[in-house]
């Protein structure tokens, strides 16, 4: 296994917050979205726009300031398995060998969604791993499988919206997780999908947010109502019943052209998440934003 961790300057470091409960949540869900994918036997494309550097150690010492993966994927892994989660504890025994099911011992390392993606991946399956900042794209390159299902590049993932879609397979899943350090975030999400649904109106789209600022995500979600895009399903997983823009209190997942049956998937996991998280707010909200 290679791991590296790069000191950068670059504000949001994910390092403080690998294996949070919003990241169990987040990956969770993508397993289940990737379980669909496989049900046919077409190939298919993964683009992951902002993917990080795929691999977290959580016994380095900026993992250990803020310890957020004791209350996340640490308690997860101190509770009975959930078995619709089966492909998700799968990927974490292949990045934790030592690491004995059913417990939290041996556990050291939580898998990125780039790696989480190529884990679930057939022969005829491909990921294409997109991160902007140079360092973080170095740890991702070195992270990466080397047997030509998973390419990285260092670009600007709204960019690679452009580049990439439609893919060859016409089939796949695009996953777009950005930091949210800009303000206008929302503004430039909404305006990214809209041209990314134009050029491919049949792919799976998952918009990862977090829950602090509830008026923006309000404004984003009537954006997302109006845009002329059918079949959009609202996902939020929230563990804080005082929603402040000064903290996280839950995320939130966007999915167009959710697989069949996800909805009611989403709705049957996210309660059995908060109790073997124990979290002491409990309130999970699936609802369509287009039908």
């Amino acid at each position: 296994m290679r791991l590296l961790i790069i000191d950068s300057p670059m504000n949001y470091r994910h390092i403080y917050h690998a294996g949070n409960v919003c990241d169990v949540a987040k990956h969770a869900v993508l397993t289940l979205v990737l379980r669909h994918l496989r049900e046919k036997s077409k190939g298919f494309q993964v683009l992951d726009t902002h993917a990080g550097t795929g691999l977290y150690d959580l016994t380095d010492t900026e993992a250990q300031k803020t310890n957020e993966a004791a209350s996340g994927i640490m308690n997860l892994l101190a509770s009975p398995a959930i078995p619709a989660m089966a492909d998700y504890y799968d990927v974490l025994k292949q990045q934790n060998p030592f690491w004995d099911k059913g417990s939290a011992e041996g556990f050291r390392v939580y898998p990125g969604s780039p790696l989480f993606i190529y884990h679930m991946l057939r022969p005829q399956d491909k990921v294409i791993a997109c991160e902007l900042h140079p360092d973080d794209a170095q740890a991702l390159r070195l992270h990466a499988p080397v047997d030509g299902r998973m390419a990285t590049h260092c670009r600007d993932g709204y960019e690679a919206l452009g580049a990439f879609l439609p893919p060859p397979e016409r089939r796949g899943l695009v996953l777009i997780d950005p930091p949210y350090e800009a303000p206008d975030e929302f503004a430039t999400l909404m305006k990214n999908i809209a041209e990314a649904y134009k050029r491919w109106n049949t792919g799976i789209y998952m918009i990862w947010y977090p829950i602090k600022d509830r008026p923006a995500i309000w404004k984003f979600h009537e954006a997302l109502s109006k845009a002329g895009i059918p079949k959009i399903l609202c996902a939020e997983f929230i563990y804080d019943e005082d929603v402040t823009a000064d903290r996280l209190s839950g995320s939130g997942m966007i999915i167009i052209n959710p697989p069949w049956k996800l909805e009611q998937e989403i709705s049957a996991l996210f309660p059995a998440l908060h109790a073997a998280m124990k979290t002491t707010h409990r309130e999970s909200t699936i609802k369509w934003l287009a039908e």
